[in-house]
């Protein structure tokens, strides 16, 4: 007897997202999958803290972490997503 595969339902975050996040609301907010993200962290690739058995992340650090990654073509000038912190 087959299996059926479970459809997996990707929900939007809604209302702001909070300071600091955990894998299910990191996954709303990036719009991808719980696994992908697990996959980030073991490459190293994504800023996480590790409580006991649980990751944790800042939005500050993911926000950063995105711009670093944002891919233009070289002869176009480079939009910017976020809005400049008076930091």
């Amino acid at each position: 007897m087959k299996r059926k595969r479970r459809k997996v339902v990707r929900r939007p975050l809604v209302g702001p997202p909070p300071e600091v996040m955990d894998i299910k609301t990191l996954a709303q907010y990036l719009g991808m999958g719980r696994s992908k993200i697990y996959n980030l962290i073991r490459l190293k690739k994504i800023p996480a803290s590790r409580i006991g058995r649980q990751y944790r992340f800042s939005k500050d650090l993911v926000d950063q972490w995105l711009r670093e990654r944002l891919i233009t073509r070289p002869e176009e000038p480079q939009i910017s997503l976020f809005k400049a912190s008076g930091r």
